[in-house]
Protein backbone atom coordinates (compact mmCIF):
# COMPACT_ATOMS: atom_id res chain seq x y z
CA UNK A 1 0.00 0.00 0.00
CA UNK A 2 3.11 2.51 0.70
CA UNK A 3 4.23 1.79 -3.11
CA UNK A 4 0.54 2.40 -4.40
CA UNK A 5 0.21 5.67 -2.18
CA UNK A 6 3.35 6.89 -3.20
CA UNK A 7 2.66 6.25 -6.93
CA UNK A 8 -0.49 8.26 -6.43
CA UNK A 9 1.32 11.15 -5.10
CA UNK A 10 3.91 11.40 -7.73
CA UNK A 11 1.13 11.43 -10.34
CA UNK A 12 -0.73 13.88 -8.65
CA UNK A 13 2.52 16.03 -8.72
CA UNK A 14 2.60 15.55 -12.10
CA UNK A 15 -0.27 16.44 -12.99
CA UNK A 16 -0.14 19.01 -10.97
CA UNK A 17 2.50 20.58 -13.54
CA UNK A 18 0.33 20.20 -16.45
CA UNK A 19 -1.19 22.91 -18.59
CA UNK A 20 -4.99 24.41 -17.71
CA UNK A 21 -6.92 26.22 -19.10
CA UNK A 22 -6.26 29.78 -17.69
CA UNK A 23 -3.15 29.44 -19.73
CA UNK A 24 -5.08 30.27 -22.64
CA UNK A 25 -7.80 32.81 -23.74
CA UNK A 26 -10.84 31.41 -25.04
CA UNK A 27 -11.21 30.93 -28.39
CA UNK A 28 -13.66 33.78 -30.26
CA UNK A 29 -13.62 33.50 -34.05
CA UNK A 30 -15.55 36.90 -35.36
CA UNK A 31 -18.28 36.66 -37.85
CA UNK A 32 -16.69 36.67 -41.72
CA UNK A 33 -18.33 37.79 -44.96
CA UNK A 34 -16.78 35.05 -46.41
CA UNK A 35 -16.53 35.83 -50.23
CA UNK A 36 -13.87 33.33 -51.72
CA UNK A 37 -13.99 30.32 -53.06
CA UNK A 38 -15.44 28.57 -49.96
CA UNK A 39 -16.22 27.47 -47.61
CA UNK A 40 -19.35 29.50 -48.06
CA UNK A 41 -21.47 31.21 -45.15
CA UNK A 42 -23.47 28.58 -43.70
CA UNK A 43 -27.37 29.29 -43.86
CA UNK A 44 -28.89 29.98 -40.22
CA UNK A 45 -31.26 27.14 -40.58
CA UNK A 46 -28.55 24.65 -41.47
CA UNK A 47 -26.48 25.96 -38.10
CA UNK A 48 -29.33 25.96 -35.95
CA UNK A 49 -30.32 22.64 -36.93
CA UNK A 50 -27.20 21.26 -35.70
CA UNK A 51 -26.82 22.84 -32.81
CA UNK A 52 -30.68 21.65 -31.81
CA UNK A 53 -30.02 18.07 -32.79
CA UNK A 54 -29.54 15.38 -30.50
CA UNK A 55 -26.18 13.19 -29.79
CA UNK A 56 -27.19 10.94 -27.12
CA UNK A 57 -28.26 7.71 -29.74
CA UNK A 58 -27.33 8.27 -33.06
CA UNK A 59 -28.93 5.44 -33.94
CA UNK A 60 -32.30 6.94 -33.46
CA UNK A 61 -34.91 6.19 -35.67
CA UNK A 62 -35.09 9.96 -36.41
CA UNK A 63 -31.84 10.19 -37.23
CA UNK A 64 -31.84 6.68 -39.44
CA UNK A 65 -35.05 8.53 -40.97
CA UNK A 66 -33.11 11.44 -42.04
CA UNK A 67 -30.36 9.25 -43.27
CA UNK A 68 -32.55 7.78 -45.73
CA UNK A 69 -34.32 10.71 -46.39
CA UNK A 70 -30.63 12.49 -47.37
CA UNK A 71 -29.96 10.23 -50.07
CA UNK A 72 -33.38 10.94 -51.71
CA UNK A 73 -33.22 14.66 -51.93
CA UNK A 74 -29.42 14.14 -52.91
CA UNK A 75 -30.69 12.13 -56.20
CA UNK A 76 -33.42 15.07 -56.47
CA UNK A 77 -30.97 17.41 -56.04
CA UNK A 78 -28.14 16.14 -58.50
CA UNK A 79 -30.51 14.98 -61.40
CA UNK A 80 -29.93 11.55 -61.15
CA UNK A 81 -31.36 7.82 -60.33
CA UNK A 82 -28.48 6.28 -59.61
CA UNK A 83 -28.73 4.65 -56.13
CA UNK A 84 -25.44 5.16 -55.08
CA UNK A 85 -25.87 8.00 -54.39
CA UNK A 86 -25.12 9.12 -50.61
CA UNK A 87 -22.51 11.49 -48.41
CA UNK A 88 -19.61 10.53 -47.26
CA UNK A 89 -18.25 11.68 -43.82
CA UNK A 90 -15.71 14.21 -44.24
CA UNK A 91 -14.72 16.83 -46.52
CA UNK A 92 -14.90 16.88 -50.32
CA UNK A 93 -11.83 14.77 -50.08
CA UNK A 94 -13.31 12.45 -48.39
CA UNK A 95 -15.69 12.38 -51.25
CA UNK A 96 -12.38 12.49 -54.12
CA UNK A 97 -10.93 9.99 -52.13
CA UNK A 98 -14.22 7.48 -53.06
CA UNK A 99 -14.43 7.97 -55.95
CA UNK A 100 -10.99 7.36 -57.22
CA UNK A 101 -10.82 3.99 -55.10
CA UNK A 102 -11.46 1.95 -57.77
CA UNK A 103 -8.39 2.93 -59.71
CA UNK A 104 -5.81 0.38 -59.60
CA UNK A 105 -1.80 0.26 -60.19
CA UNK A 106 -1.14 0.12 -64.11
CA UNK A 107 -4.44 2.12 -64.97
CA UNK A 108 -4.69 3.93 -67.76
CA UNK A 109 -5.65 7.18 -67.06
CA UNK A 110 -6.21 11.20 -68.92
CA UNK A 111 -6.33 13.62 -66.21
CA UNK A 112 -7.03 17.01 -67.44
CA UNK A 113 -5.81 19.86 -65.23
CA UNK A 114 -6.58 23.67 -65.74
CA UNK A 115 -5.88 25.24 -62.09
CA UNK A 116 -4.85 23.65 -58.46
CA UNK A 117 -6.95 21.69 -57.01
CA UNK A 118 -7.77 19.32 -60.44
CA UNK A 119 -4.15 19.71 -60.15
CA UNK A 120 -4.61 17.56 -56.72
CA UNK A 121 -7.03 15.37 -58.20
CA UNK A 122 -4.41 14.20 -60.57
CA UNK A 123 -1.81 13.76 -57.84
CA UNK A 124 -4.37 11.33 -55.99
CA UNK A 125 -4.57 9.84 -59.42
CA UNK A 126 -1.04 9.17 -59.48
CA UNK A 127 -0.75 7.55 -56.44
CA UNK A 128 -3.43 5.58 -56.90
CA UNK A 129 -2.43 3.92 -60.93
CA UNK A 130 1.38 4.29 -59.68
CA UNK A 131 3.16 0.72 -59.72
CA UNK A 132 4.35 -0.54 -56.32
CA UNK A 133 8.13 0.31 -57.83
CA UNK A 134 6.90 3.90 -59.08
CA UNK A 135 5.05 4.79 -55.55
CA UNK A 136 8.43 3.68 -54.06
CA UNK A 137 10.60 5.69 -55.75
CA UNK A 138 8.34 9.18 -55.24
CA UNK A 139 5.67 7.84 -52.58
CA UNK A 140 4.37 11.88 -52.75
CA UNK A 141 4.92 12.77 -55.91
CA UNK A 142 5.12 9.36 -58.47
CA UNK A 143 5.67 9.34 -61.39
CA UNK A 144 2.99 6.63 -63.08
CA UNK A 145 3.57 6.28 -66.59
CA UNK A 146 0.24 4.92 -67.08
CA UNK A 147 -1.42 8.24 -66.21
CA UNK A 148 -1.16 11.01 -68.98
CA UNK A 149 -1.30 14.76 -66.93
CA UNK A 150 -2.59 17.09 -69.61
CA UNK A 151 -1.84 20.33 -68.16
CA UNK A 152 -3.98 23.63 -69.90
CA UNK A 153 -2.79 27.15 -68.86
CA UNK A 154 -3.71 29.26 -66.05
CA UNK A 155 -7.11 30.73 -67.20
CA UNK A 156 -8.26 28.45 -69.79
CA UNK A 157 -10.91 26.12 -69.79
CA UNK A 158 -10.33 22.20 -70.72
CA UNK A 159 -12.82 22.58 -73.60
CA UNK A 160 -13.83 19.72 -76.16
CA UNK A 161 -10.81 19.86 -78.57
CA UNK A 162 -8.44 19.40 -75.63
CA UNK A 163 -10.30 16.42 -74.50
CA UNK A 164 -10.75 14.86 -77.62
CA UNK A 165 -7.11 14.82 -78.71
CA UNK A 166 -5.88 13.62 -75.39
CA UNK A 167 -8.88 10.63 -75.40
CA UNK A 168 -8.46 9.66 -78.78
CA UNK A 169 -4.33 9.62 -78.31
CA UNK A 170 -4.25 7.73 -74.97
CA UNK A 171 -7.82 5.73 -75.06
CA UNK A 172 -7.60 5.23 -70.91
CA UNK A 173 -9.26 3.34 -68.86
CA UNK A 174 -10.30 6.46 -66.43
CA UNK A 175 -10.23 10.08 -67.82
CA UNK A 176 -11.28 12.60 -64.88
CA UNK A 177 -11.65 16.63 -65.18
CA UNK A 178 -13.04 19.34 -62.35
CA UNK A 179 -16.53 20.60 -64.18
CA UNK A 180 -15.56 23.88 -61.98
CA UNK A 181 -11.89 24.78 -61.22
CA UNK A 182 -11.85 27.17 -58.60
CA UNK A 183 -8.34 27.37 -58.52
CA UNK A 184 -8.54 29.72 -61.64
CA UNK A 185 -11.94 30.23 -61.88
CA UNK A 186 -12.76 28.31 -65.08
CA UNK A 187 -16.10 26.53 -65.89
CA UNK A 188 -14.93 23.12 -68.35
CA UNK A 189 -16.83 21.40 -70.95
CA UNK A 190 -18.81 18.68 -68.96
CA UNK A 191 -20.38 18.03 -72.10
CA UNK A 192 -17.65 17.12 -74.34
CA UNK A 193 -16.10 15.11 -71.24
CA UNK A 194 -18.78 12.68 -71.33
CA UNK A 195 -19.50 12.30 -75.50
CA UNK A 196 -15.69 11.71 -75.48
CA UNK A 197 -15.62 9.28 -72.87
CA UNK A 198 -18.59 7.61 -74.08
CA UNK A 199 -16.93 7.71 -77.97
CA UNK A 200 -13.42 6.15 -76.45
CA UNK A 201 -14.93 3.99 -73.95
CA UNK A 202 -13.39 5.71 -71.05
CA UNK A 203 -14.86 5.39 -67.78
CA UNK A 204 -15.49 9.63 -66.50
CA UNK A 205 -14.43 10.86 -62.96
CA UNK A 206 -15.98 14.42 -62.21
CA UNK A 207 -14.82 16.21 -59.71
CA UNK A 208 -17.73 18.54 -58.75
CA UNK A 209 -16.61 20.38 -55.17
CA UNK A 210 -17.77 23.29 -56.77
CA UNK A 211 -20.44 23.25 -59.12
CA UNK A 212 -23.25 20.88 -57.07
CA UNK A 213 -25.54 23.25 -55.99
CA UNK A 214 -24.58 26.22 -58.45
CA UNK A 215 -25.11 24.76 -61.79
CA UNK A 216 -28.27 23.89 -63.71
CA UNK A 217 -26.93 20.44 -64.61
CA UNK A 218 -28.35 17.35 -63.90
CA UNK A 219 -25.96 13.90 -63.56
CA UNK A 220 -27.71 11.81 -66.02
CA UNK A 221 -27.60 14.08 -68.82
CA UNK A 222 -23.91 12.91 -68.80
CA UNK A 223 -23.97 9.08 -69.36
CA UNK A 224 -19.55 9.63 -69.89
CA UNK A 225 -19.19 10.16 -66.32
CA UNK A 226 -19.48 7.09 -63.91
CA UNK A 227 -18.83 8.75 -60.44
CA UNK A 228 -19.24 12.47 -59.18
CA UNK A 229 -17.78 13.94 -56.05
CA UNK A 230 -18.49 17.26 -54.55
CA UNK A 231 -18.29 18.78 -50.70
CA UNK A 232 -20.90 20.18 -48.22
CA UNK A 233 -19.59 23.32 -47.51
CA UNK A 234 -20.06 25.30 -51.08
CA UNK A 235 -23.10 24.92 -53.02
CA UNK A 236 -25.59 22.95 -50.45
CA UNK A 237 -24.68 25.44 -48.20
CA UNK A 238 -23.99 23.13 -45.41
CA UNK A 239 -21.09 22.88 -42.67
CA UNK A 240 -17.51 21.56 -43.47
CA UNK A 241 -16.47 18.26 -42.20
CA UNK A 242 -20.48 16.95 -42.56
CA UNK A 243 -20.94 14.71 -45.50
CA UNK A 244 -18.99 15.09 -49.26
CA UNK A 245 -22.16 14.04 -51.55
CA UNK A 246 -21.16 11.44 -54.10
CA UNK A 247 -23.01 9.55 -56.84
CA UNK A 248 -22.14 5.88 -58.93
CA UNK A 249 -23.07 4.83 -61.98
CA UNK A 250 -24.09 1.13 -61.81
CA UNK A 251 -21.01 0.69 -64.46
CA UNK A 252 -18.82 2.12 -61.78
CA UNK A 253 -20.10 -0.34 -59.06
CA UNK A 254 -19.79 -3.14 -61.10
CA UNK A 255 -16.44 -2.44 -61.76
CA UNK A 256 -15.41 -1.69 -58.72
CA UNK A 257 -16.67 -5.26 -57.46
CA UNK A 258 -14.70 -6.98 -60.38
CA UNK A 259 -11.61 -5.19 -58.94
CA UNK A 260 -11.94 -4.71 -54.97
CA UNK A 261 -10.79 -1.34 -53.50
CA UNK A 262 -7.56 -0.68 -50.99
CA UNK A 263 -9.73 0.87 -48.72
CA UNK A 264 -12.17 0.27 -45.88
CA UNK A 265 -13.15 3.80 -44.95
CA UNK A 266 -13.67 5.23 -48.74
CA UNK A 267 -15.40 1.87 -50.41
CA UNK A 268 -18.40 3.46 -52.22
CA UNK A 269 -20.01 -0.17 -51.39
CA UNK A 270 -19.16 -0.15 -47.42
CA UNK A 271 -20.18 3.61 -47.47
CA UNK A 272 -23.32 2.89 -49.57
CA UNK A 273 -24.58 -0.17 -46.87
CA UNK A 274 -24.32 2.80 -44.37
CA UNK A 275 -26.69 4.31 -46.20
CA UNK A 276 -29.41 1.77 -46.59
CA UNK A 277 -28.27 1.27 -50.09
CA UNK A 278 -27.61 -2.85 -50.44
CA UNK A 279 -26.73 -4.45 -53.75
CA UNK A 280 -28.10 -1.71 -55.23
CA UNK A 281 -31.26 -1.39 -53.40
CA UNK A 282 -32.78 0.80 -50.94
CA UNK A 283 -33.42 -1.21 -47.75
CA UNK A 284 -35.10 -0.06 -44.91
CA UNK A 285 -31.70 0.06 -42.28
CA UNK A 286 -28.24 0.22 -43.42
CA UNK A 287 -25.06 -1.54 -41.73
CA UNK A 288 -22.74 -0.68 -39.16
CA UNK A 289 -19.95 1.16 -41.67
CA UNK A 290 -18.84 4.08 -39.46
CA UNK A 291 -20.11 5.65 -36.39
CA UNK A 292 -22.24 8.94 -37.50
CA UNK A 293 -23.05 12.45 -36.45
CA UNK A 294 -26.99 13.44 -35.48
CA UNK A 295 -25.25 16.58 -36.01
CA UNK A 296 -23.77 15.93 -39.14
CA UNK A 297 -27.14 14.30 -40.55
CA UNK A 298 -29.43 16.92 -39.39
CA UNK A 299 -27.31 19.98 -40.82
CA UNK A 300 -26.90 17.97 -44.15
CA UNK A 301 -30.76 17.35 -43.98
CA UNK A 302 -31.67 20.93 -43.79
CA UNK A 303 -29.03 22.04 -46.52
CA UNK A 304 -30.69 19.69 -49.16
CA UNK A 305 -34.13 20.65 -47.90
CA UNK A 306 -33.27 24.16 -48.57
CA UNK A 307 -31.71 23.54 -51.94
CA UNK A 308 -35.06 21.81 -52.98
CA UNK A 309 -36.93 24.55 -51.88
CA UNK A 310 -35.26 27.01 -54.00
CA UNK A 311 -34.99 25.12 -56.62
CA UNK A 312 -31.10 24.77 -58.83
CA UNK A 313 -32.64 26.52 -61.55
CA UNK A 314 -33.58 29.48 -59.33
CA UNK A 315 -30.37 29.07 -57.77
CA UNK A 316 -28.08 29.10 -60.43
CA UNK A 317 -29.93 32.16 -62.11
CA UNK A 318 -29.01 34.00 -59.15
CA UNK A 319 -25.37 32.80 -59.17
CA UNK A 320 -25.00 34.06 -62.77
CA UNK A 321 -27.28 37.02 -62.43
CA UNK A 322 -24.77 38.45 -59.34
CA UNK A 323 -21.75 37.46 -60.67
CA UNK A 324 -22.66 39.46 -63.68
CA UNK A 325 -22.75 42.61 -61.47
CA UNK A 326 -19.75 41.61 -59.84
CA UNK A 327 -17.62 41.41 -62.41
CA UNK A 328 -18.82 44.68 -64.05
CA UNK A 329 -18.04 46.47 -60.68
CA UNK A 330 -14.50 45.06 -60.37
CA UNK A 331 -13.75 46.29 -64.17
CA UNK A 332 -15.14 49.34 -63.24
CA UNK A 333 -12.22 50.01 -60.35
CA UNK A 334 -9.80 49.00 -62.84
CA UNK A 335 -9.43 45.06 -62.33
CA UNK A 336 -9.12 42.46 -65.28
CA UNK A 337 -11.41 39.94 -64.69
CA UNK A 338 -10.24 36.22 -66.01
CA UNK A 339 -12.58 33.83 -64.43
CA UNK A 340 -15.96 32.52 -65.96
CA UNK A 341 -17.32 30.77 -63.04
CA UNK A 342 -20.77 32.21 -61.72
CA UNK A 343 -19.88 31.59 -58.02
CA UNK A 344 -16.23 33.14 -58.10
CA UNK A 345 -14.49 36.05 -59.79
CA UNK A 346 -10.59 35.78 -60.42
CA UNK A 347 -9.36 39.35 -61.38
CA UNK A 348 -5.73 40.99 -61.65
CA UNK A 349 -5.71 44.27 -59.32
CA UNK A 350 -5.09 47.43 -61.39
CA UNK A 351 -2.00 48.14 -62.68
CA UNK A 352 -1.01 50.15 -60.01
CA UNK A 353 -1.47 47.48 -57.88
CA UNK A 354 0.37 44.61 -59.47
CA UNK A 355 2.34 42.25 -57.34
CA UNK A 356 0.35 43.60 -53.57
CA UNK A 357 -2.06 40.64 -54.43
CA UNK A 358 -1.14 39.07 -51.01
CA UNK A 359 -1.40 42.23 -49.43
CA UNK A 360 -4.54 42.98 -50.64
CA UNK A 361 -5.75 39.76 -49.66
CA UNK A 362 -4.23 40.07 -46.14
CA UNK A 363 -5.73 43.20 -45.53
CA UNK A 364 -9.38 42.68 -46.69
CA UNK A 365 -9.09 39.52 -44.04
CA UNK A 366 -7.66 41.86 -41.56
CA UNK A 367 -11.22 43.06 -41.83
CA UNK A 368 -13.37 40.23 -41.64
CA UNK A 369 -13.92 39.89 -45.57
CA UNK A 370 -12.66 36.55 -45.91
CA UNK A 371 -10.81 37.27 -50.00
CA UNK A 372 -8.60 34.98 -51.06
CA UNK A 373 -5.84 34.67 -53.33
CA UNK A 374 -4.82 31.79 -56.51
CA UNK A 375 -2.68 28.79 -54.58
CA UNK A 376 -0.73 29.13 -58.09
CA UNK A 377 1.02 31.49 -60.14
CA UNK A 378 0.59 34.07 -61.24
CA UNK A 379 -1.03 35.26 -58.07
CA UNK A 380 -4.51 36.78 -58.89
CA UNK A 381 -7.26 37.84 -55.90
CA UNK A 382 -10.39 35.41 -55.84
CA UNK A 383 -13.95 37.34 -54.72
CA UNK A 384 -16.65 34.72 -54.13
CA UNK A 385 -20.26 34.56 -53.65
CA UNK A 386 -21.11 31.58 -51.84
CA UNK A 387 -24.91 31.62 -50.26
CA UNK A 388 -24.42 34.89 -50.83
CA UNK A 389 -27.37 35.46 -53.12
CA UNK A 390 -29.18 39.13 -52.22
CA UNK A 391 -28.41 42.64 -53.59
CA UNK A 392 -27.57 43.48 -49.95
CA UNK A 393 -24.58 41.12 -50.16
CA UNK A 394 -23.83 41.70 -52.94
CA UNK A 395 -23.53 45.37 -52.20
CA UNK A 396 -21.35 44.63 -49.17
CA UNK A 397 -18.70 42.70 -51.42
CA UNK A 398 -18.51 45.66 -53.96
CA UNK A 399 -18.54 48.17 -50.93
CA UNK A 400 -15.59 46.37 -49.17
CA UNK A 401 -13.58 45.52 -51.88
CA UNK A 402 -13.28 49.63 -53.11
CA UNK A 403 -13.08 50.23 -50.14
CA UNK A 404 -9.63 48.05 -49.63
CA UNK A 405 -8.27 49.20 -52.97
CA UNK A 406 -8.32 52.95 -51.95
CA UNK A 407 -6.76 52.32 -48.81
CA UNK A 408 -4.07 50.29 -51.17
CA UNK A 409 -3.43 53.02 -53.19
CA UNK A 410 -6.45 52.15 -55.77
CA UNK A 411 -8.18 54.83 -57.83
CA UNK A 412 -11.23 54.84 -60.00
CA UNK A 413 -14.29 57.24 -60.00
CA UNK A 414 -17.57 55.75 -57.54
CA UNK A 415 -20.19 57.42 -59.89
CA UNK A 416 -18.52 54.70 -62.71
CA UNK A 417 -19.08 52.04 -60.96
CA UNK A 418 -22.46 53.01 -59.72
CA UNK A 419 -23.52 53.61 -63.42
CA UNK A 420 -22.56 50.54 -64.09
CA UNK A 421 -24.20 48.66 -61.61
CA UNK A 422 -27.00 50.24 -62.51
CA UNK A 423 -27.14 49.74 -66.28
CA UNK A 424 -26.02 45.45 -65.45
CA UNK A 425 -29.02 45.34 -62.79
CA UNK A 426 -31.60 46.81 -65.37
CA UNK A 427 -30.31 44.63 -67.99
CA UNK A 428 -30.77 41.36 -66.00
CA UNK A 429 -33.71 42.42 -65.11
CA UNK A 430 -35.01 42.88 -68.92
CA UNK A 431 -34.11 39.61 -69.29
Amino acid sequence: MRNLCGNFKFFKLVTNKRMNSDMFEKLTIPNTLAAGPGPGNTDPRVLEQFSKAGLADHMHPDVLRGMKECKFMLREVWGTKNMHTFGVAGTGWSGLDAMISAVKPGDKVVAFVNGTFSGIDALSLRMKAATEEELAANPLDPNAKSVEVVNVPHGQSVDGDIIEKYMADHKPKWAFMAHYETGSGRINDISAFSESCERHGALGLVDAVSSLGVGDFKIDDYPGVVAWASCPQKGISCLPLTYAPVSFSDKYIEVLKAVGARTFAHNPILEARHWAIIDGVDVDKGTYHRTHSAYAVAAFHESLRLTLEEGISNRAAKYLKFEKVLTGAFRAMGCDVTSDMTSLVVLNLPENLSGREMEFVQHCRSQNFGIWPTLSEPVQVRVGILNLLSDEAISEIIDKFGAALKELGGQFDDNLVSLEINKLSEQIAAE
